[in-house]
């Protein structure tokens, strides 16, 4: 009769406060980040009480509003392309829902393999997907770009609102579509007949299970290269803006990450 989950918010990034009696790995005073949905979320609050497997140590040089927008976002992204993926050099890839964080993320992990990658999303965002890297753009409420006639090696899809097999139609030969998320009765569809349509067609349709943390160090490199950077949403939102900030969020009206800063 009530949400099992009290206190949501499932990115957090700050100083370690204190530390249990066989707690090792960090101690007060440590800067840390990580996805905590996998330890019971809470990251909505002034503190936070999480197993130190669910913490990675921050990287000098990063800010704690770009930390609380990466490990999630970042490794759905980077788990999507490159673990499932398999992205490789100067391909044609194509990233659906791209004006949110996984997309704003998305991009930069593919232009630095050299791809020329297409993003698709509302038209208020358009111009966003351009200042981000995007090489080309969609606006979905005008063009489907499952039936534009143009072929993808890879796409990664935020959203799964169409028939596996419409998916396959903007696919090239040996294509690969890797899904981070979506409608439950499409990623059904995909789950059961993903194996049969890579048997008939050469072509690979995934789902992504991700692997909560594994890779930060990875995101970490880029970071510090400079080949990884963020977007936020309008700045970063106080604690008290929450409600508002999911409802932007619920709305799809975001561009790159929603952050929320404790004072």
């Amino acid at each position: 009769t009530k949400p099992k989950i009290s206190i949501l918010g499932a990115e957090v990034a700050g100083t370690v406060a204190a530390v249990g009696d066989d707690v090792s790995r960090f101690a007060p005073g440590d800067r840390v980040y990580g996805d905590i949905s996998e330890a019971g979320f809470g990251g909505f609050a002034e503190y936070v009480c999480v197993r130190p497997d669910a913490l990675h140590p921050m990287p000098s040089g990063m800010s704690f509003e770009q930390a609380a927008a990466l490990p999630h976002a970042a490794l759905l992204a980077l788990q999507g392309l490159v673990d499932v993926g398999a992205l490789r050099s100067n391909e044609q890839v194509l990233v659906n829902g791209a004006g949110g964080g996984v997309g704003a993320i998305a991009v930069q992990i593919a232009k630095a393999s050299g791809c020329e990658v297409t993003g698709v999303d509302r038209a208020s965002k358009l111009d966003a997907l351009s200042a981000m890297g995007f090489d080309h753009v969609i606006d979905y409420q005008q063009i489907d770009f499952t039936a534009a006639g143009k072929r993808y090696d890879l796409i990664l899809d935020t959203k799964t609102t169409r028939s596996p097999l419409r998916y396959l139609r903007a696919l090239k030969a040996g294509g690969r579509y890797v899904t981070v998320g979506g409608a439950l009765p499409r990623l059904l569809q995909l789950l059961f007949l993903g194996r049969i349509i890579r048997r008939f067609t050469g072509k690979r349709l995934a789902i992504l299970g991700l692997k909560t943390n594994q890779g930060l160090e990875r995101i970490d490199e880029m970071f510090a290269s400079g080949s990884l950077g963020t977007f936020l949403d309008s700045g970063s939102y106080s604690l008290a803006d929450v409600p508002r900030a999911m409802e932007r969020f619920g709305a799809a009206e975001h561009v790159g990450k929603v952050v929320i800063k404790v004072a």
